[in-house]
């Protein structure tokens, strides 16, 4: 009898252990979003990199692609130069998966190679190739990230800005549904929407 007790007991604790971790996991992540990162005025191009790559890959975890993107790499595509950006990506995609999924970085040199990709971020010196971008992925479940003031409102799904000192994320929630991306509530929540 003690040992049947002791085996419900330990198998209660171990369930309650998981629930904790995926609830701490939870919190963290909100944290993450709710609280925004400062941006000090002189912080240098590797830690504002580090802060958006943490940034684009908690993206994974509140939108939801199609099962057709669900299988083989995760692909990020990557348009324009900021070698510390593409540093810090490729470092995380060593280390992270998008569920079962490998990470894949791909530096885009030019529109024309904007195929199948889960995500393609346009740097702000290449932010006139959004448009470009938009005709190519029109019929694939593509998210579009940006970082130039206003791209929100004419076709990304979402663009970094810096508000107050602080990393901020906008997001056009329509942009991103009319590419058969689902995405949490959580994460339209924490952002600043556009319309």
């Amino acid at each position: 009898m003690h040992t049947i007790l002791t085996k419900k007991l330990a198998r209660n604790l171990s369930g309650s252990f998981c629930l904790m971790k995926k609830f701490l996991f939870i919190l963290f992540s909100f944290t993450l979003f709710t609280s925004f990162i400062v941006v000090v005025p002189d912080q240098s191009e590797e830690a504002a990199a580090k802060i958006k790559a943490i940034y684009i890959y908690n993206f994974t975890k509140y939108i939801e692609w199609p099962d057709a993107y669900k299988e083989g790499h995760f692909v990020i595509g990557f348009l324009g130069t900021n070698s510390a950006l593409l540093n810090k990506l490729s470092e995380m995609a060593l280390t992270k998966k998008v569920g079962s999924q490998t990470i894949e970085i791909r530096n885009i040199a030019a529109v024309a190679e904007a195929d199948k990709f889960n995500i393609i971020y346009i740097l702000a010196d290449n932010s006139g190739q959004l448009t470009d971008v938009l005709t190519k992925v029109k019929k694939k479940s593509t998210l579009i990230v940006t970082d130039k003031p206003g791209l929100a409102t004419k076709g990304a799904g979402i663009n970094f800005v810096v508000v107050e000192n602080k990393q901020k994320i906008e997001l056009n929630k329509s942009n991103i549904e009319k590419y058969k991306l689902k995405i949490a509530t959580t994460l339209v929540d924490m952002a600043l929407p556009v319309n």
